[in-house]
Parts: C-alpha cells; sequence; structure tokens
C-alpha cells in the first residue's frame, strides 16, 4: 500500500500545482470570433497590436449617457491604437429592446458614436457568447453585474482589467490604464 500511495503521490501533486497554475494563467480572448453589428464574422486577432475596450451597452439604461464618453474615448485614442467596441445586450431590466440598426442609428444621432457597434450579445445564462464566457473570468471573475461594465484588453489579446459600470469612460484609473496598455509594446 505505501508503494502505491509512493507511486500515485507524484501524479497527483503535478495535477494540483497544474490547477494552481491555471488559476493564475491570464485571460486571453485573441482566438475568438464574434459578430459586427452588420452580422459579419470577425476574429479578435484581427485587432492584434491594438487595445480594446469592450463594453456591453444598452439604450435605455441609467448609464447609457456614457456613450458619449465611450467616444470622446474613442476620439483621444483612436489613433493611438485604442479601439471601443460596445456589444449591445438586452440581459439587464429589457434596456436594449432594439435590432443592431435601430441601435446603430440611436447611438450614431444621440451621442455621435463612430467606434464599433458589435452583434446584440446575451451575457448571462446559459446562451452567454464565449467571448463573454472568456472575459468574466478576469479579476473578479464572476458575471456582468450591470450594464456597461468594461474590460480592458491589451495588444496580444490578455484581458488586462476589468471596470464596474459605475466607473465611467472619463474615470481617471480607466485612462490611466488605457494609457499604460498603448505605450505597451506588442505580444507583453
Amino acid at each position: 500500500m505505501k508503494i502505491l500511495c509512493l507511486l500515485i503521490a507524484p501524479f497527483f501533486l503535478t495535477g494540483l500545482m497544474a490547477a494552481e497554475t491555471d488559476k493564475k494563467m491570464k485571460v486571453n480572448i485573441s482566438d475568438l470570433s464574434v459578430k459586427t453589428g452588420a452580422g459579419v464574422e470577425k476574429k479578435l486577432s484581427d485587432y492584434k497590436g491594438q487595445v480594446l475596450l469592450i463594453v456591453n451597452v444598452a439604450s435605455q439604461c441609467g448609464y447609457t449617457p456614457q456613450y458619449k464618453g465611450l467616444e470622446a474615448l474613442n476620439q483621444k485614442y483612436k489613433d493611438k491604437g485604442l479601439r471601443v467596441l460596445g456589444f449591445p445586450c438586452n440581459d439587464f431590466g429589457g434596456q436594449e429592446p432594439g435590432g443592431n440598426e435601430e441601435i446603430r442609428q440611436f447611438c450614431t444621432a444621440k451621442y455621435g458614436v463612430t467606434f464599433e457597434l458589435m452583434d446584440k450579445v446575451v451575457i448571462k445564462g446559459d446562451s452567454k457568447s464565449a467571448l463573454y464566457e472568456r472575459l468574466i473570468r478576469q479579476e473578479p471573475a464572476g458575471d456582468v453585474g450591470w450594464n456597461f461594465e468594461k474590460f480592458l484588453v491589451g495588444k496580444d489579446g490578455t484581458v488586462l482589467a476589468r471596470y464596474k459600470s459605475g466607473v465611467g469612460p472619463e474615470d481617471a484609473q480607466l485612462l490611466k490604464d488605457i494609457e499604460k496598455a498603448l505605450q505597451e509594446p506588442p505580444g507583453n
């Protein structure tokens, strides 16, 4: 029995160490694809070398005025490599009932949005999009709490930070993190 335990123990410990290493692994989204607002499949790897700010958006939310700040970020940093990606979502209070074209028209007319508005996604429950399955692993891990939660993604597709809905686009820490990510060489 002692010999059997001695033979099995290294495999058990190796498994525990691998599980611990997996917990520390960074979340990366570059191998995923999403749909644009026009319904065209787009690989997130196409954004390699750019910093992404991924936001679940809604047109009838108390946070909807953040569209203005998100567009300001887009204008300020797009030439430096930031891409704001808005993912409309109707999972919170039914606050995004429109279709993709209706959403685009609203955002353009009311907030002058020029950043990319992607296909409407599900981010809660069993039908959660693959992108959000991956994003919610970013610490603090767990489901998205409400509309306008933000995820900052580095040039290599690694999720760098997560910001709750109340963190506006003009938040000092968010701006500092964006600027730092933009300065990083690709692949770091």
